[in-house]
């Protein structure tokens, strides 16, 4: 196994604000195909009692991502990324996602698991607002084939 188990319940520092833009849920929600009209208009997410438009619920993906980069680009960390496939991710969220959001997030390595000669590592990404209450919290799985894989 490559990746060091010593990584596991380690936390990485959080990332600078990202701020949701309009265009980057409009351009998202396209891209996914969400055909929500909140998602694209401001008087439809208005009505549904939003402040702004609505970010589809994969949305946080984008944040989360951005902080487990940090895990990724640790040397010490062990993970080759052109051997990662990656095996599950969930969301648990805690309110939607607007525009306008200002969001932070902090990845921790849950576990690392030998299996074959990979690793299989679970991340927890807590994505918080600028008040630090919680958004969403994210769980990604990647599998890390071993070198003979």
């Amino acid at each position: 196994m490559s990746v060091n188990p010593d990584v596991a319940g380690r936390t990485y520092p959080s990332i600078p604000p990202y701020q949701v833009s309009r265009e980057a849920i409009r351009a998202f929600a396209q891209a996914v195909g969400g055909e929500n009209p909140i998602h694209q208009d401001l008087e439809a997410a208005r009505a549904a009692g939003h402040a702004d438009l609505v970010a589809p619920p994969t949305f946080a993906i984008i944040v989360a991502q951005k902080a487990e980069a940090a895990v990724v680009a640790d040397g010490e960390a062990g993970i080759d990324f052109s051997r990662v496939v990656h095996a599950d991710q969930r969301f648990t969220h805690h309110r939607a996602i607007v525009a306008g959001d200002n969001l932070t997030a902090a990845t921790t390595v849950d576990t690392v698991r030998a299996v074959g000669t990979g690793a299989m590592v679970t991340f927890r990404t807590e994505i918080i607002d600028d008040d630090g209450q919680a958004v969403s919290t994210a769980l990604s799985s990647l599998l890390v084939r071993g070198e003979d894989q």
